[in-house]
C-alpha cells in the first residue's frame, strides 16, 4: 500500500535539517577565517544560513529595493546583528518605523512563520535593543548641531546650492575668517561676516579675484530659505561629539543612535549635507586601527539618492574618497537605495556585502537597472539572477557578503529573518521616556552663544566709530582754537588793528600731514600684528578632505 506523502512538509523539514547539518559542520571547523555564529551576524537562509562575517563588515555594504520590498526590515536586523555584537549603529529613520528598535518585539503569526521556514524558531525571542534618539530640529530627539566653521565652504555650498561663482564667494570668507582667526558658529556669524566681505569687496577682489556684491547678495538669500527650512537649528553650540554616537551599553550591546529625519526629509539638501558632514567627521576624527575584528561604528545611509542627486563632480569624488578611506577608521558605510543606479559606480564598487530586494522592471531605465544589479553579483549557475530579481517577494533578497579573504560569496535567493525588536513606531510616550533616561540628556538641550565673529566684528565696527567721533571732536577743539575770531568777556569781538591771528594754511597741512603719517604708520603696525595673530589662528584652523574644520588641531 502506498503511504501519502505531503510534499510541502518533507521538503521543509529536509531543507531544516540540511541546515542544522550546515550550522553543525562549521561550529568544529577550524576558527581561522570561519564565519561562525559568534563572529557574524545571521541575515536569513537559502539552501544555507547566510551571514555577514563581523570582520569584513567595514568593507562597506548595499541595502536595495523597491518600495514596500522589505528594505526597511533588512535594515532593522542588521542593526539589532550589530548592537548584539557590541557595534555601535547610526541609522536615519525616514517613516519612523526604526523607532521600534527601542521597542521588544509582539509576536505575530507572520514572523513566526518566517522563524519556522527558515529553521531557527527555538532560538527566535523577542527584544529591545539601547537606543538613543536624535533630531536636527530636536523635536522628536536630542539635537545635533554643528558650526558653520566646522562644516566648511564645500558642504555649505551645496547646502545653499550655490553656482561655482557664489561658490567662490564664499571660499574668500572662510579664508578670511581662518585667517583672521573668527570662528563663524552659527547664521548669525555667516551674515556678520557676508556684510565683512562686501565692505572690503574691492580690497579683497586684487586679493582674491573678483568679489561681487551681486554674489554676496545672492548667498544671502539663501541663507534666507534655510532658515525657513529650520537649518538655523542645524548651525551653534554645543556642537556635537562625535564620541556620543560611539557608544557601548552596560550590558556590551551597541548603542543605535536613530536620527528622526521624517520632517528633515522635507529638506532633502539638508538632510544629504548633515549625513556627508558626520561621515568627513567620522572620518578626520577616528583614528586609524586596520582591520579590526568588528567594526567601530556602522552607518546606515537611508534614501542615499539624496546624497548623489545633481551633485558636482568634486563632491562625488570627495565622497568617494571617505568611503574609501573611512574602512581603515573601522567604519561600515551601508547604502540603502531603491535603484542600485542611484549610486556612482566608482562608489558601488566599494560596497562589498549586498542585499538585493525585488525590483520592477516597467520601463527601460527600471530593465537597466535589473541587469546592473545582476551584473554586480557574483554568479550562481543554478541561478537566473536577473530573472528572480523581479520574482522576489516581500522580505526575500538575493545576498551576497564577503568571505573569507573577501571574496564575495554565490548569489542566493534568501529569506530575510524576522526582527526581534518592534516592527513599526515606538508612542510618543515611549520617546519621551527614552530621551529623557539617554545618557547624553541635558547634555545638547541648550544652545549657547560664545563670543564669535558677529559680536568680534561688531565691537570692531563700534570701536571704529569711537575713533572716529574721537577724531572729529579732537579737529572740531583745534578749529575753536585756532579758528575763531577773538572774543571779550562780554562776547564783543576785539580789533585786531590788522593781525590775522588764523594759523597759516601750509602751517596747517604739514601738521595735518605728520598727525596722517604718524597714524598711517601706526594703523600700518597694528594691522601687522593684527594680520600675524590672525595668521597664526588661522594656521590653526586645519581643514579636512570634505573642508570641515579639525577640531584635533
Amino acid at each position: 500500500m502506498q503511504l501519502p506523502i505531503d510534499v510541502d512538509r518533507t521538503l521543509h523539514h529536509g531543507r531544516a535539517f540540511f541546515r542544522a547539518f550546515a550550522r553543525f559542520v562549521e561550529s568544529v571547523k577550524d576558527s581561522g577565517d570561519t564565519v561562525t555564529a559568534k563572529n557574524s551576524i545571521y541575515i536569513g537562509a537559502s539552501a544555507k544560513d547566510e551571514t555577514l562575517a563581523l570582520k569584513l563588515a567595514n568593507r562597506h555594504g548595499l541595502i536595495a529595493g523597491a518600495t514596500g520590498t522589505g528594505k526597511t526590515v533588512s535594515l532593522q536586523i542588521l542593526a539589532e546583528g550589530f548592537s548584539k555584537a557590541g557595534v555601535p549603529v547610526f541609522c536615519a529613520d525616514i517613516k519612523g518605523d526604526l523607532s521600534g528598535l527601542a521597542a521588544k518585539g509582539v509576536s505575530k503569526d507572520f514572523l513566526e512563520k518566517r522563524a519556522k521556514d527558515i529553521g531557527i524558531s527555538e532560538s527566535y525571542t523577542y527584544e529591545a535593543f539601547p537606543a538613543v534618539f536624535w533630531d536636527l530640529l530636536g523635536e522628536q530627539g536630542h539635537p545635533i548641531r554643528t558650526t558653520v566653521s566646522e562644516i566648511g565652504p564645500l558642504l555649505l555650498s551645496r547646502l545653499l546650492e550655490l553656482n561655482d561663482t557664489q561658490e567662490g564667494v564664499l571660499n574668500v570668507l572662510f579664508e578670511l575668517a581662518d585667517d583672521e582667526g573668527l570662528l563663524l558658529l552659527d547664521l548669525k556669524d555667516l551674515r556678520a561676516m557676508l556684510a565683512h566681505v562686501a565692505e572690503r569687496a574691492s580690497e579683497l577682489s586684487t586679493l582674491y579675484g573678483n568679489v561681487s556684491k551681486a554674489s554676496i547678495g545672492a548667498i544671502q538669500r539663501r541663507l534666507l530659505v534655510l532658515e525657513r527650512q529650520g537649518g538655523e537649528n542645524f548651525f551653534g553650540e554645543p556642537a556635537l561629539d562625535i564620541r556620543d554616537f560611539i557608544r557601548v551599553g552596560p550590558d556590551g550591546r551597541g548603542v543605535v543612535n536613530v536620527l528622526a529625519a521624517n520632517k528633515l526629509m522635507t529638506s532633502p539638501r539638508l538632510y544629504a549635507v548633515f549625513l556627508l558632514w558626520l561621515l568627513s567627521e567620522l572620518f578626520e576624527e577616528l583614528p586609524e586601527i586596520g582591520d579590526p575584528e568588528k567594526p567601530k561604528l556602522v552607518f546606515f545611509f537611508d534614501e542615499a539618492h539624496l546624497l548623489f542627486s545633481g551633485a558636482p563632480k568634486a563632491l562625488v569624488e570627495k565622497v568617494e574618497q571617505v568611503v574609501r578611506l573611512i574602512r581603515s577608521k573601522g567604519v561600515g558605510v551601508y547604502f540603502v537605495t531603491q535603484n542600485p543606479l542611484d549610486i556612482p559606480e566608482t562608489v558601488l564598487a566599494q560596497l562589498g556585502n549586498r542585499i538585493q530586494h525585488a525590483l520592477r522592471a516597467f520601463t527601460p531605465r527600471d530593465q537597466k537597472a535589473v541587469r546592473a544589479a545582476a551584473e554586480t553579483f557574483r554568479p550562481n549557475p543554478d541561478l537566473n539572477t536577473e530573472r528572480v530579481i523581479t520574482e522576489l517577494g516581500v522580505g526575500e533578497a538575493l545576498v551576497s557578503t564577503l568571505e573569507g579573504k573577501g571574496i564575495p560569496s554565490i548569489v542566493q535567493r534568501t529569506l530575510i529573518r524576522p526582527p526581534s525588536s518592534r516592527l513599526g513606531p515606538i508612542t510618543q510616550a515611549e520617546r519621551r521616556s527614552l530621551i529623557q533616561s539617554s545618557a547624553v540628556f541635558g547634555v545638547y538641550e541648550r544652545a549657547k552663544d560664545r563670543k564669535s565673529a558677529s559680536e568680534i566684528l561688531m565691537s570692531r565696527a563700534e570701536e571704529e566709530q569711537r575713533q572716529e567721533q574721537r577724531s572729529r571732536d579732537k579737529e572740531e577743539k583745534h578749529a575753536r582754537k585756532h579758528g575763531e575770531p577773538r572774543r571779550s568777556r562780554s562776547g564783543f569781538e576785539l580789533p585786531d588793528f590788522g593781525r590775522d591771528d588764523r594759523p597759516k594754511k601750509d602751517s596747517i597741512d604739514r601738521r595735518s600731514r605728520r598727525r596722517s603719517q604718524r597714524d598711517t604708520v601706526l594703523e600700518a603696525g597694528l594691522k601687522s600684528a593684527a594680520r600675524s595673530l590672525g595668521s597664526s589662528l588661522g594656521r590653526a584652523l586645519v581643514r579636512g578632505l570634505m573642508g570641515s574644520l579639525k577640531r584635533g588641531n
